[in-house]
């Protein structure tokens, strides 16, 4: 018996319980449109996080000081003064791997602006710091060398303090502002960011020469922190050693001697961010998965069903010359038949489930086309897996024993 045969007998024993047919199908539907589903939505997740840490730069590496073991009792980092000048000048002339470094320290307090008032903090950087973090002047100029050397009482603003200090709408560039007393002149606004993902608004900024800030409101000698970003991201690795190197070698450290800093990167954040995504889509992917393997037990269910109503007809076939494989082929291309039209109409459901959820739940998604192959692929394995037994028990039955059973 050849192949159409076979297939022409399949489709009319399908179509002659098309509801039976139907509901052995609604299983490998509902699981292979859950994993497409489950899989857009945790690729989404992860595409819509590796976008936002490549917004903030994805190359980042930070540098802060390290916390220190005196008489037993480990030291906060904050109280800690290992990062100085020196360093940053070393770094920045040593450095082959940096495509911009950038000192940094903070002070907290409130703006002030004629009536208005917000509270803010304003963190003194050096000229790289804008290309390191990825942000961009919108209207007036970023502050000069000369700026940081003669420690110019200048600033560059977010949005939100501009809403918020110059709310109607009056221009922000050569205003004064004072922070704790001390007047700063605008001379930058910058372009606006909104929030990254941790929730952070990145417009709630300040940006004044490094010196200005060490030495007219802090009052200090040494830096926070130490912002730098790699040529490429794939050199963030060799960039953190050689830096790790350099400040070593600044703070006279013995190898037995723990490392007095800390040095921290993006690429840790996003990898870490990265793992804790790709386990949650695949745990979603195999509860949803669940439903496949329910989907082939109830084609197992009705191929089975479908053995004992017509255990008389095959007997009928193998009388006339039908042998045991054409009898295995017909129940076996039944069974496909199910999973394969159910994994169609599974995959067309899935896609227009997920853009669903973009539309309704404003959630991103990403359909990775991986993801409707392997659920197809999955769906036909299992409708031959789960279809094999009930169509070998069917092959196997005696002829003469067939045309007697009632």
């Amino acid at each position: 018996m050849n192949g159409t045969n076979l297939l022409k007998i399949a489709l009319r024993a399908l179509s002659n319980n098309k509801m039976r047919a139907f509901l052995t199908m609604l299983g490998i539907i509902i699981g292979v449109a859950s994993v497409i589903t489950m899989i857009a939505i945790g690729q989404g997740s992860k595409k819509s996080i590796q976008e936002q840490i490549s917004e903030m730069g994805s190359n980042i590496i930070m540098i802060h000081p390290g916390g220190d073991r005196r008489g037993g009792v480990r030291l906060d980092a904050s109280e800690m003064q290992t990062l100085k000048l020196e360093d940053y000048q070393a770094l920045r002339e040593e450095c082959i791997y940096l495509s911009g470094i950038s000192p940094n320290v903070s002070a907290s307090g409130q703006l002030i602006s004629g009536n208005n008032n917000y509270p803010s903090s304003i963190s003194g950087v050096g000229q790289d710091y804008l290309s390191i973090r990825q942000l961009n002047i919108e209207d007036g100029e970023m502050f000069t060398a000369a700026d940081i050397q003669s420690s110019a009482k200048v600033c560059i603003i977010g949005k939100t303090i501009v809403d918020n200090l110059f709310p109607n709408g009056k221009e922000p560039i050569g205003q004064v502002i004072r922070f704790n007393q001390v007047p700063f002149r605008v001379i930058g606004v910058l372009e606006s960011k909104g929030y990254n993902s941790m929730g952070q608004d990145q417009d709630d900024i300040v940006l004044a020469p490094y010196t200005t800030v060490m030495k007219r409101l802090l009052a200090v000698t040494y830096l926070q922190g130490i912002f730098a970003s790699a040529l490429s991201e794939d050199m963030t690795d060799y960039a953190t050693a050689e830096i790790t190197e350099i400040l070593r070698r600044q703070h006279k450290l013995k190898e037995s001697d723990e490392d007095d800093f800390d040095i921290r990167s993006q690429q840790e954040l996003s990898n870490m961010l990265n793992t804790t995504t790709d386990l949650m889509t695949t745990l979603l992917a195999c509860i949803a998965g669940i439903s496949l393997v329910v989907g082939g037990i109830g084609i197992m269910n009705i191929m089975y069903v479908s053995v004992t109503e017509r255990t008389k007809e095959i007997g009928l076939r193998m009388s006339v010359g039908a042998r045991g494989i054409d009898i295995l082929a017909q129940f076996l291309i039944e069974a496909i038949l199910i999973s394969i039209t159910g994994g169609l109409i599974g995959v067309i459901v899935g896609c227009g489930a997920s853009f669903a959820v973009k539309w309704i739940a404003h959630w991103p998604i990403f359909i990775q086309p991986w993801s409707v192959v392997l659920s197809f692929a999955v769906c036909t394995i299992t409708g031959v897996f789960f279809g094999w037994y009930p169509a070998k028990k069917a092959a196997d039955l005696d002829p003469i024993e067939a045309l007697r059973y009632e």
